[in-house]
C-alpha cells in the first residue's frame, strides 16, 4: 500500500523549460508530461496501440549512508527531471508520459520505502506502463526489481537483471541492514527461497572497486559479468556475445545504470567516482540500445546521481541522456 508517509505527489515546477510553440513539431517534454498523484488517482487507461511511461522518483540515500558513501542522492530525482525537461518531443501522441511523483525514505526507514516502491512499481506494471525510475541511491534496485520479478512470476515468465555498474552490489547486509550495495544479494536470496533461477549480468565491473569476496559471491550466485576493460579496449565481440546470450535466456529484463560506472570527468556527481570508468560514448550506447531494442525491458532506472557533488550538471545531463535513449527506444518498438 502506498501511504503519505513514504510518498509525495509530483512537484509543481519540476518540469519547466523553453517554449518554442505549441505545434507538434515544436514541443518539449515539459509541455507534454502529465502529473499523476499515485496516492489519490489511478493511472489513465491506455487505448489500443498506445504506450505509456511513468516517471517515478526514489528519493533516498539512506542506503548510501549505510554503505558508508557520500549522501546526497535523495535529491537526484528532481535534478534528473530538470535535466530531461527541455528534451524535444520526437514521438507521437501514442506515447504517453506521466510523472508519478516520488517514493521517499523517511529517516532511516529504508525497508519501508523499498516496500512502498515495490507496491508503486507493481501498480505501474499492472496498468500496462513502463516504469522509468529516477534515483536516488542504488538501493532503488531491490524495490524496483522485486516488483518486476513478482510481475514476471505471475505470468510464468523468467526475469533477468542487467546492471551497468563499477560494483556488483551483491554485498551481504551488515548490522544496519540492506544498503545501496546489497540489492542483488537480496534478489539472489529471494530467488533461492522461491527456488527460481537467478539471472544477473553486470557490465563495467572494476576489479579495484570490488573485494575478492564480492567476486566469489557473484560466482556463487551464477552471475555473469564483463569488466570495464572490455569497454576500454573496445571489445565489442565479447560484450555483444554476453548481452545476446543473456537476453536469449530470459523473458523480462530489469535494466539499471549506476552513474558511477562512467569515468569521473563525465560523472563527477556520484558517491564513488571512478577515474577509469567507462566512456558514455559509442560502445556503451550500442550495448544499451541492444538491450532496449530487445523488447524485453520491463523497468528502467538511473541511480546514484548526487547533485551536491555534480559539476555543471554533467552527471544529471548524462543520466537524462540515458533516459532519453530509453524513451526513444520504447517508442520505436
Amino acid at each position: 500500500m502506498i501511504t503519505a508517509a513514504f510518498y509525495t505527489a509530483p512537484a509543481t515546477g519540476a518540469w519547466a523549460g523553453r517554449v518554442d510553440g505549441t505545434a507538434a513539431d515544436l514541443l518539449r517534454w515539459h509541455q507534454v508530461i502529465k502529473p499523476v498523484d499515485l496516492l489519490t488517482e489511478k493511472l489513465p487507461a491506455l487505448s489500443a496501440g498506445q504506450k505509456g511511461i511513468v516517471f517515478l522518483g526514489f528519493a533516498s540515500d539512506e542506503g548510501v549512508r549505510r554503505n558508508k558513501g557520500r549522501v546526497g542522492a535523495a535529491a537526484g530525482p528532481l535534478a534528473l527531471r530538470k535535466a530531461c525537461a527541455n528534451f524535444p518531443v520526437h514521438f507521437e501522441e501514442q506515447l504517453l508520459l506521466l510523472d508519478g511523483g516520488d517514493v521517499i525514505c523517511q529517516g532511516t526507514s529504508l525497508e519501508e520505502a523499498q516496500e512502498t516502491l515495490t507496491v508503486a512499481v507493481t501498480g505501474i506494471l499492472t496498468a500496462g506502463y513502463l516504469p522509468m525510475l529516477l534515483g536516488g541511491g542504488h538501493e532503488i534496485t531491490y524495490g524496483h526489481a522485486r516488483a518486476i520479478s513478482q510481475y514476471a512470476a505471475q505470468q510464468g515468465k523468467t526475469v533477468g537483471f542487467i546492471n551497468f555498474d563499477a560494483h556488483f552490489d551483491i554485498r551481504i547486509p551488515g548490522t544496519e541492514g540492506p544498503s545501496s550495495g546489497t540489492g542483488f544479494w537480496q534478489l539472489w536470496q529471494n530467488s533461492l527461497q522461491l527456488k527460481q533461477p537467478f539471472h544477473y549480468l553486470a557490465l563495467g565491473i572494476q576489479q579495484m572497486g570490488n573485494t575478492r569476496q564480492l567476486f566469489e559471491l557473484a560466482t556463487a550466485a551464477g552471475a555473469t559479468y564483463v569488466s570495464a576493460d572490455a569497454f576500454h579496449l573496445q571489445d565489442k565481440t565479447a560484450l555483444s556475445a554476453e548481452i545476446a546470450h543473456f537476453l536469449a535466456s530470459v523473458d523480462h529484463v530489469y535494466l539499471t545504470t549506476c552513474m558511477d560506472v562512467f569515468a569521473a570527468p563525465f560523472a563527477p556527481g556520484v558517491s564513488a567516482t571512478a577515474f577509469n570508468g567507462i566512456m558514455p560514448g559509442g560502445l556503451f550506447l550500442e550495448c544499451y540500445r541492444n538491450i532496449l531494442q530487445s523488447g524485453k525491458v520491463r523497468g528502467i532506472d538511473v541511480a546514484e546521481l548526487n547533485p551536491s557533488l555534480d559539476i555543471d550538471n554533467r552527471t544529471a545531463k548524462l543520466g537524462a541522456a540515458i533516459i532519453f535513449e530509453a524513451v526513444q527506444a520504447y517508442h520505436a518498438l
